[in-house]
């Protein structure tokens, strides 16, 4: 581990010290405090660089997802701010199950938002994470830019390994750019204020290209077992409704023929599982990939 005296003796963080002044005005002594304080975590990087032991098929994932404590847990989630998801639905567009979803698969509801200093994960991975040093400290700078403007307490808030905050794990970058006040106190605070996490998720989806009414998947199946050249593709759609049917794959939707489109195979409990996706499911893996 690095002490905050070691933090300030390293060129790189000195560098990154001066450019923050300079480009932001940054306090001197706030900011040499904030750095120095800042603790390298191995762990951190033994996580961020450690393969998977296992690819695990994708029915192993929705078990550890879709479990009934978690469907309850979501079940309770929606009643409790029924009105709110009604209402941000209404504003924006994006559906209430695709938020209360979200936040389920995110943090289960805000009972798991990540337990490392948000301050350290990003400076580990900003000055001793070579490979993407670049990325993280950028978003050390966006964090240093969003505690000044939104009063964020740099010496406690907590967050993911990689950096991502609040109940619906915003990486800094994201934060400042989509995150929105939901319940007009003048702040935006993803940790404390559910109509804020809501709103902000569903600002999110919305900037990115949400269209309001259109399916994210629907069932598919095969007309013929060997249907001309398809093969799961990148995950947003790279194609259309009609080229996916011209190609055999058979799924009910009421979109147009050139709407954009992409295959999806699954493995499920007895074998592949095909879905067709839609644009909006390529907006959801703009919220996260995996």
């Amino acid at each position: 581990e690095s002490t905050g005296t070691d933090n300030m003796f390293k060129t790189d963080v000195r560098e990154f010290d001066a450019e923050m002044r300079r480009k932001h005005d940054f306090d001197a002594a706030w900011l040499d405090a904030v750095l120095a304080d800042a603790t390298s975590e191995p762990r951190i990087i033994e996580l961020i660089s450690k393969p998977a032991e296992s690819v695990l098929p994708w029915h192993r994932y929705r078990d550890h997802f879709l479990t009934a404590e978690r469907i309850a847990a979501g079940v309770d989630f929606w009643v409790e701010h029924r009105a709110r998801l009604a209402a941000i639905e209404q504003k924006t567009g994006v559906s209430q199950h695709v938020i209360v979803g979200i936040l389920g698969a995110e943090t289960y509801f805000g009972r798991i938002t990540g337990r490392y200093r948000v301050v350290d994960a990003l400076a580990t991975l900003a000055f001793d994470y070579p490979p993407r040093s670049t990325f993280f400290r950028a978003e050390l700078e966006q964090f240093l830019l969003l505690a000044r403007e939104e009063q964020v307490d740099v010496a406690t808030v907590q967050g993911s390994y990689a950096g991502a905050m609040g109940s619906a794990q915003f990486m800094p970058r994201s934060y400042r750019a989509y995150a929105v006040d939901g319940d007009g106190d003048g702040k935006r605070d993803l940790w404390g204020s559910w109509d804020d996490v809501i709103a902000s998720v569903a600002n999110y989806l919305e900037k990115h290209g949400w269209r309001a009414g259109e399916p994210v998947v629907a069932p598919a199946a095969l007309w013929f077992p060997a249907a001309s050249g398809l093969v799961p593709g990148p995950l947003a759609p790279d194609t259309t409704v009609k080229a996916l049917r011209d190609r055999g794959l058979a799924f009910e939707t009421t979109l147009a023929d050139k709407a954009p489109a992409l295959f999806i195979r699954v493995d499920g409990d007895n074998g592949p599982e095909l879905r067709a996706g839609f644009h909006n499911f390529g907006v959801i893996t703009r919220y996260n990939r995996s």
